[in-house]
């Protein structure tokens, strides 16, 4: 077969054989089929999309290009979660200790930053030590041990993925259905889970921006799940503001903290954070068959952050993968930026709107997250929110305050928060905010 002859047939809009996307994964491992040629195929793909038998043919050869964990001699229901990727999306954080709090076993494989959303891992790293990379056998002692783990995908796991999910990020190919569909479900399904929780975002701040666009997703992930052995479910969430009140990556473990410490701050607001996370550990203790109901599951996982359970869990995973409970166990939390700026509203009004994916784009161009794949992230920067989607505003009240890298010049700072009003509304008519949790798919 020839990469290119592949390449044009997907251009021009054709279907592809079971056998051309077999023989053009296993290339893209071997070299035979190279980087850009791999980039042009997810261009292809990106304008005229795969039928579900070429999405399930794409996960399949990515999820047998490595190797697949068995979880079977860990006693417990091993449930996940995935979220398709958001604007200040913490709630892995929280809700893979809450599950495990809950009496679940959560094997969590997750990623870096992919365009302008957040990657679970770049987080993670701001917690000194933390290792994600963890050989097969640590991972399965410390599942078995904490209740969970969170870890990175390895060379032996869906290595084509890998490569693809890079080659995605810098070459305008993230925002792809079945893309999106065979890199999640291949990680997910080599990770050993039985269970699968999806968090489908939709808005302005989200891959998915129409509720038709996240449902055809979820239908799809679902779908291709199941014909993986997955028992899968969805659950569409809004991420037209970002989630919580922080951004960026310290910051954002910092917020995760105060949920599962059970503090409250006077200044900001984590209420539809918590929210989140408490409906998705619902749904996950049903396929684990630990309740029956969203409400008796609610219950529980409320029951078990506020008693401490969840932290405790928490603390002993990031100990046992070798991270420092020093700072987290301070009042302050993980150090960020020192350099502090209040961008304030210029008019009066109501905040009407919130290009979300301009502020993840906003904290890439501000260095906490990464350009090039090369890149670096500076973990101290990030945005507090002040203010969310329906606020009253006056001239000169605070919407944010950006933490920023002390060397920024007064011109990349004068840059950075004109970019940041020009993707925030102010009007003079007050809107009804979104409503967080839109439909479960099943």
């Amino acid at each position: 077969m020839n990469p290119v002859e592949i390449i044009l047939k997907k251009r021009n809009g054709q279907s592809l054989e079971a056998s051309e996307i077999q023989w053009f994964i296993q290339g893209v491992i071997n070299g035979t089929v190279t980087d850009y040629q791999a980039a042009a195929f997810l261009m292809a793909v990106y304008f005229q999309g795969l039928n579900v038998h070429e999405t399930q043919t794409l996960t399949q050869e990515m999820l047998d290009s490595g190797t697949r964990y068995s979880l079977e001699s860990i006693e417990g229901p091993k449930i996940d979660k995935h979220s398709t990727g958001g604007v200040g999306d913490k709630v892995s954080l929280i809700l893979a200790p809450l599950g495990a709090a809950c009496g679940l076993k959560v094997p969590m494989m997750s990623g870096r930053a992919l365009g302008h959303t957040g990657g679970t891992l770049d987080k993670l790293e701001s917690i000194p030590g933390f290792r994600h990379s963890l050989s097969r056998s640590e991972f399965e002692t410390v599942l078995k041990k904490v209740g969970c783990a969170m870890i990175g995908q390895d060379e032996s796991i869906a290595p084509a993925d890998r490569k693809l999910y890079a080659l995605r990020d810098v070459t305008g190919t993230v925002e792809c259905l079945p893309l999106i569909v065979s890199s999640i479900l291949s990680k997910k399904a080599a990770e050993g889970a039985e269970g699968l929780i999806l968090d489908i975002k939709v808005g302005s701040g989200a891959f998915m921006k129409t509720k038709r666009d996240a449902k055809a997703l979820g239908k799809s992930l679902v779908q291709v799940a199941k014909k993986l052995g997955l028992n899968a479910k969805a659950v569409i969430t809004d991420m037209n503001q970002p989630l919580g009140y922080a951004v960026g990556n310290s910051v954002e473990v910092n917020e995760a903290i105060e949920i599962l410490k059970n503090q409250r701050s006077s200044s900001f607001s984590s209420t539809d954070l918590k929210e989140v996370t408490i409906h998705l550990c619902s749904h996950m203790l049903i396929l684990g068959k630990k309740v029956r109901t969203v409400n008796e599951g609610r219950k529980r996982a409320l029951e078990k952050l506020q008693d401490g359970s969840a932290w405790e869990v928490f603390k002993q995973m990031v100990i046992a993968q070798g991270g420092d409970l020093q700072n987290l166990n301070q009042e302050s939390g993980l150090p960020v930026a020192q350099k502090k700026i209040q961008w304030k509203s210029r008019r009066n009004g109501y905040l009407t709107k919130i290009n979300t994916e301009a502020i993840g784009r906003l904290i890439v161009a501000m260095g906490g997250g990464r350009q090039k794949a090369e890149d670096q992230i500076d973990h101290s920067v990030g945005l507090l929110f002040h203010r969310k989607l329906g606020a009253r505003l006056k001239p000169g009240d605070p919407i944010v305050t950006a933490l920023v890298n002390p060397s920024t010049s007064e011109e990349k700072l004068a840059e950075l928060e004109q970019r940041f009003l020009d993707s925030v509304q102010i009007q003079s008519t007050r809107k009804n905010s979104p409503k967080l949790i839109l439909e479960t798919l099943s």
